[in-house]
């Protein structure tokens, strides 16, 4: 199973988890890391540009190396969080691939299938995570959302907003 057989949206979600034998377990370990304070200086979101599904795995593995980025300034330097939660249901219908197999299977068409993972459904304009910055590791965050970007398979922006004006510091 490919992620980008699961990045396009076709038709509805299936969410109803009660009737599904063998559930998919969630594998975003924490939804927020780091120290929730009033005085930072910035919060620095990652926008979604398309519209997405976006797996379980691609969102903790941009969630790591995110963290793993700013934890360099310190645990205490930063408040992230993912703010999407993957609760679609996809399936997978599979098929007979051994040595044996020489001709191409056909299977049942439109087969329900096996539950093998999560998935977020994003739209344009959707914030996946966020952090908060004081002014000196805004660098730092530029350069984890980046690489938060990267793990994602899909276009994205990073939004910048100021929340309140940094101190100048005295030259003496």
């Amino acid at each position: 199973m490919k992620g980008t057989n699961y990045r396009e949206i076709r038709g509805m979600p299936y969410v109803r988890k009660q009737y599904i034998r063998g559930k998919p377990q969630l594998k975003i370990a924490r939804f927020s890391s780091g120290e929730y304070r009033d005085d930072y200086d910035y919060k620095v979101e990652l926008v979604v540009e398309e519209r997405r599904q976006i797996r379980h795995n691609a969102l903790e593995a941009a969630r790591l190396g995110a963290n793993k980025t700013l934890a360099s300034a310190g645990e205490t330097s930063f408040f992230s969080s993912v703010k999407v939660y993957p609760h679609v249901i996809l399936r997978e219908n599979k098929m007979i691939a051994t040595a044996g197999a020489d001709r191409l299977q056909e299977g049942m068409r439109r087969a329900f299938g096996k539950a093998t993972g999560l998935a977020a459904r994003v739209k344009p304009g959707d914030t996946v995570y966020e952090a908060y910055v004081s002014a000196e590791n805004l660098q730092l965050a530029k350069q984890a959302f980046k690489v938060a970007a990267g793990k994602l398979g899909c276009l994205t922006v990073t939004k910048l907003t100021q929340l309140r004006q940094s101190e100048p510091k005295d030259e003496d």
